[in-house]
């Protein structure tokens, strides 16, 4: 009983989930304008190449603006034709598209003709081949006999039973629509490809061979279940997966890129209205102002037109990103009759504070998005003071009101002895009693003869009150002691906030004491001392006794070999002058000859690359050499032995 209470539970869930994940349906982004306007210019510049593919796919989607232009790129087809590398059965099928594309007045000649009309009287060896040929012969508009077509349906069974890759599979779902029913078999195949897709980070879907291979498949899978009544290939889960796949590679610079992208965004948009995702995107910098609260998104498709048919009904949830306070529900927004796209709520009389909102959209109750906007207030100088006092005054120094945006008509005086006060409040328009924080509040002395500005933080005391207290002696140094007339200015700044001001509060002539050459501060901005590189000093190297008696010990070895064979001699009598074994010795030599050059001249790699050569020249003479003495001593042993025979 547990165990189907358990089962009971978990497909409950499943049940509950799978609809909600459903119910999204729709991507982040789609086709800007901008975007398509870059793949015109993408298709543009293909006219001006020699790329048979890239002229092919701009012909699909533009024409040449001018005639000329377009008579002399039909009269240079057969010489791009004669360049191209691409396989014969490409080659011919791009040539063919492009002439019927442009409307070339040349024709084609009859020898590439009839090669072309003769491509099926032998089986061909790849689907892709297939695809190419049976397209060919659509563009020249010649009819497939059903007797070839069954031998082409044949052939294309042979070749997936061979090898069922998924650049076979896809251009076998392309040019199955064009074989009629008895192709129907490839419609079998798609759940095989489909379930291939590499899933990134649970948000991409996508094949291996990246955008050409997966939109290959997704326009041929679709293809072939439509024309072959089967079910949709793919679900809208997976489908909102390939659309953001294909939205990433937006930034496609070839033609073709451009063309199969374009056209998978086609088939996903078109597909049906149980899977084609959407896009729901808020439009503008996502920052609405407190006093005029438009709420403002457009809803299209991934190529960013109007939805067919329009959605009845979007309706918009608000709530408060910091706490999840629900600010409003249930929120109709009605489409802009000039723009189909457009969709615009107000959110005024919800009266939005200043605050970072989530704004959860659905359409038709089907396709849903949630996105980020903020709302911006306005701030307030509810009270500013300023005054300049004694340090070591005991009583309260006296402050001057200034009312925003005006400025303190006398002028303010101090001097080393005494400090600068200032002290303000700032309140949100729209709540003057509760003072808020703001993420820049700054004080900036201006000194306008010279030039020259020193700017101050202004930090929050426990009231939120903005204070700021300068010792205009301890202060000195950072004016560079150049007394004057220095104009206060508070700044305030916030991302928050759509009125973010600099205001003039007064005038102030402050006097620094004279200071000594040593007492003025760096220009922060003066240039930096110069640094100067330095290399390591080298290891102190040993002296010249020890790397005498070093290489001695070295030669040690060598001089006792010598001493040995003068002491006990040297037998060459048996030394054989043959071609190997003079050959090993000389090889032999040249080793240490070589290594006796490394030690004076070379380093380990030209040493390596002379010692490779003289090694395999030595060994094979040494293998011959020791060869025919083996065979030499071999041939002595019988002789020895019959003599012991008879001697016995």
């Amino acid at each position: 009983m547990i165990s189907k209470s358990l089962l009971f539970l978990a497909v409950a869930f499943v049940l509950c989930v799978i609809p909600t994940s459903w119910a999204a349906r729709t991507v982040d982004s789609h086709l800007s304008s901008s975007d398509l306007q870059r793949f015109q210019n993408v298709f543009s510049a293909a006219f001006s190449s020699n790329d048979l593919q890239s002229i092919y796919y701009a012909t699909l989607n533009i024409e040449p603006t001018k005639s000329e232009e377009k008579k002399e790129l039909c009269q240079k087809l057969n010489k791009f034709y004669q360049e191209s590398k691409l396989n014969e059965f490409e080659k011919d099928f791009y040539l063919v598209g492009i002439t019927k594309n442009l409307k070339c007045t040349e024709k084609l000649p009859e020898q590439q003709l009839s090669k072309i009309y003769a491509a099926f009287k032998s089986p061909v060896s790849s689907a892709q081949e297939v695809f190419y040929r049976v397209a060919t012969h659509k563009y020249l508009g010649v009819e497939i006999d059903e007797t070839t077509k069954a031998k082409i349906v044949k052939n294309l069974q042979d070749i997936l039973k061979k090898d069922d890759t998924l650049t076979n599979l896809g251009y076998a779902f392309n040019v199955a629509t064009e074989l009629g029913p008895s192709a129907s078999f490839i419609a079998d195949r798609i759940e095989d490809a489909i379930v291939q897709a590499d899933e990134v980070d649970g948000k991409l879907l996508q094949f291996e061979g990246g955008l050409s291979i997966t939109s290959l498949i997704i326009n041929g899978a679709f293809k072939a279940s439509k024309t072959f009544g089967k079910s949709l290939p793919i679900d809208a889960t997976q489908a909102v997966k390939f659309a953001n796949y294909f939205l990433s590679r937006r930034s496609v610079q070839t033609a073709k890129g451009a063309h199969v992208l374009i056209e998978a965004l086609k088939t996903l948009s078109s597909a049906s209205s149980k899977v084609s995702p959407i896009c729901i995107q808020l439009i503008g910098n996502g920052q609405l102002v407190a006093e005029s609260p438009v709420l403002t998104v457009a809803v299209v498709d991934l190529l960013g037109k109007p939805l067919s048919p329009a959605p009845q009904n979007v309706v918009g949830k608000v709530f408060a990103k910091k706490d999840n306070s629900v600010l409003a529900d249930k929120i109709a927004f009605t489409s802009k009759s000039s723009d189909k796209t457009t969709y615009v709520a107000n959110l005024a009389t919800y009266k939005p504070s200043r605050a970072l909102y989530v704004a959860e959209i659905s359409a038709d109750s089907t396709y849903t998005q949630k996105f980020n906007f903020k709302v911006l207030g306005k701030v307030k100088v509810q009270q500013l003071e300023i005054g300049v006092g004694e340090l070591d005054a005991s009583s309260a120094i006296k402050k001057q009101p200034v009312s925003y945006p005006q400025k303190l008509k006398e002028q303010l005086s101090g001097d080393h002895t005494q400090k600068v006060l200032l002290k303000t409040t700032l309140v949100e328009e729209s709540q003057a009693t509760k003072p808020i924080t703001v993420h820049q509040a700054f004080v900036r002395f201006y000194n306008e003869k010279e030039d020259k500005e020193i700017i101050y933080i202004a930090e929050q005391d426990s009231s939120k009150a903005y204070k700021f207290d300068m010792d205009i002696g301890a202060r000195a140094g950072d004016f560079n002691y150049v007394s004057g007339v220095y104009q206060i200015y508070l700044i305030v700044g916030d991302a928050s906030i759509s009125n973010s001001f600099q205001w003039l509060v007064a005038d102030i002539e402050l006097k620094f004491p004279a200071a000594s050459k040593t007492e003025r501060k760096q220009v922060v901005r003066a240039p930096l001392p110069e640094i100067e590189h330095q290399f390591r000093v080298p290891d102190k190297r040993p002296s010249r006794i020890v790397s005498d008696v070093f290489t001695g010990l070295c030669l040690t070895p060598l001089v006792l070999l010598l001493v040995f064979w003068s002491k006990l001699g040297i037998n060459i009598g048996n030394f054989n002058w043959q071609p190997s074994a003079i050959g090993f010795h000389l090889g032999f030599g040249g080793i240490l000859v070589l290594f006796a050059v490394f030690w004076f001249k070379l380093n380990m790699f030209q040493t390596l690359r002379c010692l490779i050569p003289i090694a395999i020249f030595t060994f094979l003479c040494g293998n011959r050499l020791l060869r025919r003495l083996y065979a030499q001593r071999m041939a002595k042993i019988p002789a020895s032995s019959s003599s012991v025979s008879a001697s016995s």
